[in-house]
């Protein structure tokens, strides 16, 4: 069995000036990003939100600078699965199925989404990124500079979003 995936990432570096106030993608990009949660308790929600989504990738199919992006993992017997799909102008791009083990869920959902960004970020001319997951509480700590232990993760794609806003002013995305 290889392990080579199964390390331990080093400490983050509480100095670095990506997580300084005023320096995090909140503060500089506050409008270049939005989430959309579901209260799933009340099926009018679920209704209303099933629909909202429907919406968002009718316009992102019809719209050749938006890449929807679709990242799930699951576990099952200590082994995480973790599956993102991409597509662009409503025809599959890419696939990616990851398989791991003797790592935490939020951190697998979290490397999910930075494989989907990387990939979204990496294709030329796209300005509209839209990752449906089921993880939004993970997608949230992106933005999010408090210490906690997924920061390298955390900081790759807010280096990778930074430049994504940085190239044009109207460059957004939705998770």
């Amino acid at each position: 069995m290889d392990n080579r995936t199964n390390k331990i990432f080093p400490s983050f570096d509480q100095f670095n000036k990506e997580f300084s106030l005023s320096n995090r993608l909140i503060d500089i990009f506050p409008s270049h990003f939005s989430f959309y949660s579901i209260n799933q308790r009340y099926k009018e929600s679920i209704k209303t939100y099933t629909h909202k989504v429907n919406d968002i990738i009718h316009l992102a199919s019809a719209d050749p600078k938006s890449i929807v992006v679709v990242s799930d993992t699951s576990i099952k017997n200590q082994v995480i699965t973790l599956i993102v799909h991409i597509h662009i102008h409503n025809s599959p791009l890419i696939r990616m199925i990851h398989h791991t083990v003797n790592i935490l869920s939020t951190e697998a959902e979290l490397f999910a989404i930075r494989c989907s960004i990387n990939q979204a970020t990496c294709i030329s001319n796209i300005s509209h990124i839209i990752i449906i997951t089921d993880s939004i509480h993970v997608a949230k700590r992106i933005f999010d500079s408090s210490l906690h232990s997924f920061q390298i993760h955390a900081l790759s794609i807010s280096s990778e979003l930074r430049e994504l806003f940085i190239k044009e002013c109207n460059n957004f995305i939705e998770f």
